[in-house]
C-alpha cells in the first residue's frame, strides 16, 4: 500500500528540508566557523588530494546543494552532487572509525549519502520549484500548436 499523492509530496518536502539544513550547517561551517583554510589543513592531514580546492568544493556543494534540496531545484543534480561529497567523506574520514558518529563514524555520512541518493531517484516532488518549472514546461509542450 502507498500513501496517497500528496502525502507522498509532503514526505519528500519533509525529507528535503531537513537534509538540507544539515547539508547547508556543514557547508557554512566550512565557509565560516573553520575556514576554508582550516577546513584544507583538515583534509590535507587525512590525505584528500588538492585540499584547498576539495575544501572549497565541498563547502560549496554542501551550502548550495544542501539550499537546493530545500527549495526543490535541480533535486536529481544536487542530490548526486551530494551523494559524492559524502562518498569522499566516507572514504578519507569515517570508514575506519566504525559506524557511530561520536567515535568519529560514518553513521551521518551513511544516512545523508542514501537520503541524497534517493532524492536523485526520485526527484523533488510536487512541493518543490522542480515541480513549479518542469511541470508548466512539460504541460507547455503537451499543448499542439
Amino acid at each position: 500500500m502507498r500513501l496517497p499523492a500528496p502525502l507522498r509530496d509532503l514526505a519528500l518536502l519533509l525529507t528535503r528540508v531537513a537534509v538540507g539544513v544539515v547539508f547547508v550547517a556543514h557547508g557554512w561551517q566550512k565557509l565560516s566557523t573553520n575556514g576554508i583554510e582550516g577546513t584544507a589543513a583538515f583534509f590535507d592531514s587525512v590525505g584528500i588530494p588538492a585540499a584547498t580546492a576539495a575544501a572549497w568544493v565541498s563547502a560549496l556543494v554542501e551550502l548550495v546543494g544542501g539550499a537546493a534540496l530545500v527549495v526543490g531545484l535541480a533535486v536529481p543534480v544536487a542530490g548526486l552532487l551530494l551523494l559524492a561529497n559524502t562518498v569522499g567523506a566516507f572514504v578519507f574520514v569515517h570508514a575506519g572509525s566504525g559506524l557511530f558518529v561520536d567515535q568519529g563514524g560514518y553513521e551521518l555520512v551513511l544516512v545523508l549519502g542514501a537520503v541524497s541518493l534517493l532524492l536523485a531517484a526520485v526527484g523533488a516532488g510536487r512541493y518543490s520549484l522542480d515541480h513549479l518549472v518542469l511541470g508548466r514546461r512539460r504541460t507547455t509542450e503537451r499543448v499542439p500548436a
